[in-house]
């Protein structure tokens, strides 16, 4: 009797010992399926932008006007880097943070609001926006009418007031001192408001996301503010 009891536990132990075996090997080969799922999803063709992978790309440089003709606290209006991302070049009334120019008080900026993308306006201090004739802008700014947002365009065009997240996106300016043209040669971070993911800073993602979405120009034509 002792005998059986000894086999029908020995083949108990025996069914046990594979299932525990069937069931290692099963989760070896899940594993190894999941992670050859993943490394699936990982190996994603680079991105193109008219037809160049990431890495090709880089920011156009395009002549927007000269500095002469510029005058003072009235904004320009321009597309950059695509033919469908506004933005406005100013001469402000004083130095600002990163300007241009023999005064360095040439600045550029996106003018879609990093809250909800509307568009802004340009206020020079003391001026009020006409959605709201009761408000004095304390500085040269961005005012957003949809729900407040308000910019700093002399220091780098940092949230002053209202739901905006994140600064306003400068555009790069080159100034020629010899001939007083004025050239845009790139974005600064964050993206531009609906490109790639909110908030990005990184440099070669801004460059990647800000040139999808549109088609890069190569020649600019100004229209006033």
């Amino acid at each position: 009797m002792k005998s059986l009891k000894r086999e029908s536990n020995d083949r108990s132990k025996g069914r046990r010992d594979f299932l525990k075996l069937a069931l290692t090997a099963g989760g070896v080969v899940t594993l190894s399926a999941v992670g050859s799922f993943l490394r699936f999803l990982a190996f994603i063709p680079a991105p193109t932008v008219g037809g160049q992978t990431v890495h090709q790309l880089s920011w156009p440089k395009v002549k927007l006007l000269n500095a002469k003709s510029l005058e003072p606290l009235k904004p320009v209006s321009f597309n950059y880097p695509l033919d469908n991302t506004p933005n406005i070049i100013v001469k402000l009334g004083e130095k600002a943070d990163k300007g241009i120019g023999p005064d360095g008080n040439i600045v550029a900026y996106s003018t879609l609001c990093q809250h909800l993308g509307c568009y802004f306006s340009f206020q020079m201090g003391g001026s009020s926006p006409l959605c709201d004739p009761s408000y004095k802008a304390p500085t040269a700014e961005g005012y957003c009418c949809c729900h407040g947002g308000e910019y700093d365009l002399v220091h780098s065009g940092q949230v002053i007031g209202g739901p905006p997240p994140r600064a306003v996106p400068m555009v790069l300016l080159e100034y020629d001192e010899a001939t007083g043209d004025i050239y845009a040669v790139g974005m600064g971070p964050p993206t531009i408001f609906g490109h790639g993911p909110a908030g990005t800073t990184d440099l070669a993602a801004v460059l990647q996301y800000d040139m999808q979405g549109g088609d890069v120009v190569r020649q600019v034509t100004v229209l006033a503010g």
